[in-house]
């Protein structure tokens, strides 16, 4: 993974700016989320449960899954300089184990008196949205 955010400036994002990565989610990530947020629910940690669910078989958690539009604001764009103030999120269905996801970002929105940027996030699994929502960010410049 990149550890060196980008640093665009409020006037180089664009309407209709994209930003994008690939992430493979690993059962070694889910149980590290589980540990780090308490979150230890059998349907995301116990394989016993999961083969049980409706699923049939462990899913990542909502939550760790959203958290890439994280990576994707404070690494893609905008980068360094941005402050998220906020997120939307619906979860459309389930990611598994050792899946990999595209995560999206399109410019929709700007603010230009406060140095907001409004973009829709999303994540997919091959050609299916798994979680889509609407970023807000403040540009610290």
């Amino acid at each position: 993974m990149k550890n060196k955010a980008k640093i665009l400036r409020y006037d180089e994002i664009k309407i209709d700016s994209k930003c994008s990565f690939f992430r493979t989610i690993t059962g070694d990530d889910v149980l590290k989320f589980s540990l780090l947020s308490g979150d230890l629910n059998p349907l995301h940690v116990n394989d016993e449960f999961g083969n049980n669910s409706r699923f049939g078989k462990n899913i990542v958690h909502g939550m760790l899954t959203a958290s890439l539009f994280s990576t994707l604001v404070g690494m893609y764009c905008p980068g360094q300089n941005s402050l998220y103030i906020g997120q939307t999120l619906k979860f459309k269905m389930p990611l598994f184990y050792d899946e990999t996801v595209l995560v999206r970002g399109i410019v929709v929105r700007k603010v230009d008196a406060l140095k907001i940027i409004i973009m829709s996030t999303e994540i997919f699994r091959d050609n299916d949205l798994i979680v889509t929502g609407e970023a807000q960010i403040q540009l610290m410049e």
